[in-house]
């Protein structure tokens, strides 16, 4: 999995390459909660364009990330979402709650 941080004023872009599973998940879970918990984060998108592979862990990633997200007043969308990746979003629930573009 490699990520790709842009940060502008109180927006924070990430790009996610590869396989979103429990051992990214765990990983970058502390580098980005310290980003949105500091304080200066209020929008979060995920640009998910090459994204391979999503697993449940990956879905806990980003309602997780979600969660933070609100509790700050903030928003969280999806973008660039795969047929593939769209349709688990879909199925899992994450569509109903997080707008994906």
């Amino acid at each position: 999995m490699n990520v790709l941080y842009n940060e502008n004023g109180q927006n924070l872009v990430i790009k996610l390459t590869g396989e979103l599973d429990h051992h990214f998940a765990t990983e970058a879970k502390v580098k980005i909660d310290e980003k949105l918990n500091s304080g200066q984060i209020k929008n979060l998108t995920f640009d998910m364009e090459k994204l391979d592979f999503i697993d449940s862990s990956g879905i806990g990633f980003v309602i997780g990330r979600y969660k933070i997200i609100k509790k700050n007043d903030g928003k969280l969308e999806i973008i660039n979402a795969s047929h593939k990746i769209r349709k688990i979003l879909d199925m899992s629930g994450v569509g109903k709650i997080i707008n994906i573009k």
